[in-house]
């Protein structure tokens, strides 16, 4: 049986136990989250890892690292520093986008290799292979789509994006809203390219019974992608973004009518007044399913940057319900990213989720941030970067004055040496 229908039926799993621990949850409550479709544990029966987690309502907001190769950027050895650097970086999930000549060396390094769950596009590979094959998109068929898809989850992928939502129905909004990109997603604009050309519906949709059977064989976790998500603030919250969230609103009632888990992916480039919701409008049309958002990003003008731009909006969202948080690196936007960008990317995606749970009242969220100021107010240095949430970089940016006791920023005019004399000397009258 899967998760889900071993919770449906009453049964705790080894992995619901793992999750919950976690979370510092009963095992119990977990599995009814599961039950409901609201939560899910990510787990290839084939894949074995270390971090087994949840995703879902009342969870700590989970964050997900892209890594893999391009077709102008490949090798296994630079795809092994991003994934270091993203589980040092204590992400919660990788993902292998990788689209270069070496994809199946490194989906197979990153599953061999990954101490939490692992998700890939599978579309990616069977693009790939047509290319060194000397072949056009066009040129895919259904059943080399749908055996790939097989082939991957049999290695052990835990969840994998399909964009069963981009149908032609959908792709009809297009002619009636002047958006300034019509697709930003590499997977949906293949399905859209290949539908156009062959005059065919979605494979994907067409046939989602058939990638229902695989998922529910190995108990792939379906991430469904949103090929229409906004790829500028300008095109946000429009017709065929809409129309694709309520087809996968109804693809995840199939899906776990079928004992398959699913979360819902979102957008995207949103500008701050429509971010939450964006989260309600999820929650509501995809019955409260996981929400997995890439970023989101708040305004378009922050090349180098993104990074921040995608946690100030990733904050929002999580605080507003959000469930995954999608990193997104100072590279996005402009090239490959490196180790460094990697972990500069998790780290901000970490800081907008720790933030949304402190806002959601998640319990135990705040309490790390107390015992900093604890510390802070001690002025216990090496309490400080104990409770830091990347205190490597702290160790390394820590300038102490001579008195070893405050930093160089205030120096003799320390606030808290100050206050806490004069708190003494209160006490002592």
């Amino acid at each position: 049986m899967t998760q889900l229908e071993m919770a449906r039926k009453g049964k705790i799993s080894l992995q619901m136990e793992q999750a919950a621990a976690a979370e510092n949850i009963s095992a119990e409550k977990l599995r009814q989250l599961i039950a409901s479709g609201r939560a899910v544990i990510p787990k290839n029966k084939r894949h074995q890892f270390e971090r087994v987690l949840a995703i879902g309502e009342g969870l700590r907001t989970k964050v997900n690292a892209n890594i893999g190769t391009s077709g102008l950027c490949c090798g296994v050895e630079q795809e092994l520093e991003k994934l270091e650097a993203a589980v040092a970086a204590d992400t919660d999930s990788v993902m292998d986008l990788s689209t270069g000549a070496d994809f199946t060396e490194v989906r197979r390094m990153v599953l061999e290799r990954s101490p939490v769950m692992v998700g890939a596009v599978p579309i990616y590979a069977v693009a790939i292979q047509l290319r060194l094959e000397g072949k056009t998109l066009a040129k895919m068929s259904a059943d080399v789509l749908f055996r790939s898809i097989e082939t991957q989850c049999a290695e052990g992928l835990d969840y994998i994006t399909v964009h069963c939502g981009v149908t032609r129905e959908v792709v009809r909004r297009l002619e009636h809203y002047q958006r300034l990109m019509p697709s930003v997603s590499r997977g949906g604009s293949i399905l859209m390219h290949w539908m156009e050309e062959n005059n065919k519906e979605n494979p994907l949709y067409q046939d989602f019974d058939a990638l229902l059977d695989i998922a529910h064989t190995y108990d792939v976790t379906l991430s469904l992608g949103d090929g229409f998500r906004p790829g500028t603030v300008v095109d946000a919250t429009d017709g065929p973004q809409v129309q694709e969230l309520i087809v996968l609103g109804e693809l995840a009632r199939r899906a776990q009518a079928r004992g398959v888990q699913v979360i819902i992916e979102g957008p995207g480039h949103v500008p701050l007044n429509q971010v939450v919701a964006n989260v309600v409008m999820e929650k509501q049309l995809c019955d409260g399913a996981p929400f997995y958002l890439l970023g989101p990003l708040t305004t378009d003008i922050a090349p180098g940057y993104d990074h921040i731009t995608a946690a100030i909006g990733g904050a929002i969202a999580a605080a507003a319900g959000a469930d995954f948080l999608c990193y997104v690196t100072p590279a996005e936007h402009l090239c490959l990213p490196n180790a460094a960008d990697v972990r500069a990317g998790v780290i901000a995606a970490r800081i907008a989720g720790h933030s949304a749970d402190i806002a959601k009242g998640l319990p135990g969220a705040i309490e790390r941030d107390r015992q900093m100021s604890i510390y802070r107010r001690d002025l216990d240095w090496e309490g400080m970067m104990s409770q830091a949430l990347d205190p490597d970089w702290a160790r390394q940016r820590v300038s102490l004055s001579s008195d070893k006791e405050t930093c160089t920023m205030c120096g003799e005019f320390c606030a808290v040496k100050l206050s806490r004399r004069l708190q003494k000397r209160s006490k002592a009258e």
